[in-house]
């Protein structure tokens, strides 16, 4: 495949430079005023809030499980490295996008990991556990007896660290796919990158796609095959990068890309297809009225498995390897456990690199079985006659 580094280079620095400057500031107003016992009740409650973190921040257990879990989350800006006897973050933020009472922009690092409010028209926003809620000038936050946030969330369509993977990849996939086809025009073998494309998409189209959905009908579903294998293995890989990226381990995006299945499956159905679910051939009448609700929420179950094992099996393996990372904070003996958690970690690194192609590979596999479930001609004629 031809691709010039240059302006892939000058496309991808562009496209980062310009994130953290999406943005836009409005000067502070005074505080309002608010009653005394309100401010009295949120003083004991930030007091009490203080003391947990305190006792979390002095258990190390507590402390790695926060990281994990602030890993897997998604966030509102990158960050590289943290100093935490400066209280110091060092990254790039990106563009915060609310719809509240109108438009609202304004860069993340207003926000400051939650330890700022940010001041928009007017409006108080503040970050807690990964998502924004409005409040006030002191930064009020309300909780339920679960500990759960109370306050007024805007809409959030802000381009988060996930959004960013999402777009770098897909900037990617289109310079790659365009590269490959440029080379063809030249002759029938590609060169550069595109040789190493080319096995890729023959194995899709000959292991996975023509085997399910057939000779006649595979063309119609290659580019969503083509597009979603490659869009999920390189997800995947970013995902065991030092950035901290867990696109796929991200329920959202599974139930997205399942759903984009589950909608071709459907609207790609023949009448056989429908004809099997309301009324299945061949089976007598009582059993039809029992088989037909069960076949139809065989439908809904089917894209449910696709974003359940791609969900779950990326989030465990991202949990298994900062958990192991993690022994070298937590054991005792340094010069035993650093080897041996390094070790697995470097294991475990090496079967994730495996999984990450294996999960692309079963979510692309699992969608043309289903496609080719809808799309197969039945010849039921000749089936009564044998």
């Amino acid at each position: 495949m031809v691709i010039s580094n240059k302006p892939l280079q000058f496309v991808l620095g562009a496209f980062i430079a310009l994130l953290p400057v999406m943005s836009f500031a409005n000067s502070e107003i005074d505080s309002t005023h608010v009653q005394t016992q309100v401010v009295h009740e949120e003083q004991i409650a930030t007091s009490e809030n203080h003391e947990e973190l305190g006792h979390a921040a002095q258990d190390p257990k507590e402390k790695i499980n926060a990281f994990i879990d602030h890993h897997l989350q998604d966030s509102h800006d990158f960050v590289f490295f943290s100093d935490e006897k400066e209280n110091k973050h060092y990254g790039f933020s990106l563009p915060v996008i609310l719809f509240d009472e109108g438009l609202k922009i304004f860069s993340s690092s207003e926000l400051h990991h939650g330890e700022h409010v940010a001041e928009v028209d007017g409006n108080y926003y503040k970050l807690v556990h990964g998502k924004i809620y409005k409040t006030d000038a002191e930064g009020t936050i309300n909780y339920d007896e679960h500990h759960h946030p109370t306050n007024e969330q805007p809409l959030d369509f802000s381009i988060t660290k996930n959004v960013v993977s999402m777009l770098l990849v897909s900037v990617l996939l289109f310079l790659m796919f365009t590269g490959l086809a440029k080379s063809y025009k030249k002759g029938p073998i590609p060169t550069g990158f595109g040789r190493v494309l080319e096995p890729l998409i023959l194995f899709i189209r000959d292991e996975i796609a023509i085997p399910n959905i057939g000779e006649k009908k595979y063309r119609k579903f290659m580019g969503y095959l083509l597009t979603v294998f490659f869009f999920v293995w390189l997800l995947n890989l970013l995902g065991m990068t030092p950035l901290g990226i867990n696109v796929t381990g991200n329920i959202a995006i599974t139930i997205c890309l399942a759903l984009f299945t589950f909608i071709i499956t459907q609207f790609s159905a023949n009448k056989d297809y429908w004809g099997h679910i309301f009324w299945m051939p061949g089976v007598p009448v009582p059993m039809k009225i029992i088989l037909a609700p069960i076949e139809l929420l065989g439908t809904l179950t089917k894209p449910f498995a696709l974003l359940i094992r791609l969900y779950a099996n990326i989030t465990a393996g991202h949990v298994v390897i900062m958990s192991l990372i993690a022994m070298i904070f937590v054991g005792k003996n340094l010069a035993a456990d650093l080897p041996i958690s390094l070790g697995l970690t470097l294991f475990i690194s090496v079967i994730e690199v495996l999984v990450a192609f294996l999960q692309a590979f079963i979510f692309t596999m699992l969608s043309s079985l289903f496609i080719g479930m809808a799309v197969q001609d039945h010849h039921h004629e000749e089936h009564a006659a044998h």
